[in-house]
């Protein structure tokens, strides 16, 4: 649900007009740069696809209109002097008209590393929920010796597929580690951020063991 009324957007700056970044919810790259009067935020808003207002035709347009490939609306933040919008979208196909996924001509693709907040936030949601035929909720069940002995279970079995195995065997028996691992985390009131954070912290050369 977007809760930002219409008239808390200042379009007087820009003589009733405000830009509007848009952005990719889920790789949150920066896809295109376009502007919104109150009739196309209004649009956008009501219809669920990113409408602009064109400068050079002094119309409306919405992005896919022609081509297939609209911007579903995910959400809308307003910035600090209120004359900015940043919207976040799901894209159908490439944004910019050349052809590429975005205006500066890069690639949109999710950093894989995204999805393990997801995950977390996923199991999160489990641990508060508690769904019955749930094999997460049984991890919460058993309590956190067993979450912590399973974890030593697939650190163990991710070892053996690094001495003995298989790349692809590792990489499925590190899996299973990481994820055991993400549910004692939350089952401690932890994220896996936190243990990036821990690692940025020892990159610093001026860093020292405890």
């Amino acid at each position: 649900m977007i809760n930002i009324p219409v008239e808390s957007i200042d379009f007087e700056k820009m003589n009733g007009l405000v830009p509007a970044i848009i952005q990719d919810s889920k790789s949150l790259k920066v896809l295109m740069l376009g502007f919104m009067n109150e009739e196309a935020y209004k649009k956008t808003v009501g219809t669920g696809k990113v409408t602009f207002f064109s400068r050079t035709r002094n119309t409306l347009w919405t992005k896919g209109e022609t081509s297939g490939n609209f911007l579903n609306l995910v959400d809308i933040k307003l910035d600090c002097d209120n004359d900015t919008l940043l919207i976040q979208v799901n894209p159908v196909g490439p944004v910019c008209h050349t052809g590429a996924d975005t205006c500066w001509n890069e690639k949109n693709e999710v950093n894989p590393l995204l999805f393990l907040t997801y995950l977390q936030d996923f199991i999160e949601k489990r641990h508060e929920e508690m769904p019955e035929g749930s094999y997460t909720t049984s991890l919460f069940k058993d309590g956190i010796n067993r979450m912590a002995q399973k974890v030593g279970e697939e650190a163990l079995e991710a070892v053996i597929e690094a001495t003995n195995g298989t790349n692809e065997r590792l990489v499925y028996e590190g899996s299973d580690f990481l994820y055991h691992l993400i549910v004692l985390l939350t089952a401690k009131g932890l994220r896996i951020e936190d243990l990036a954070k821990e690692l940025q912290v020892r990159h610093d050369p001026k860093w020292h063991k405890h």
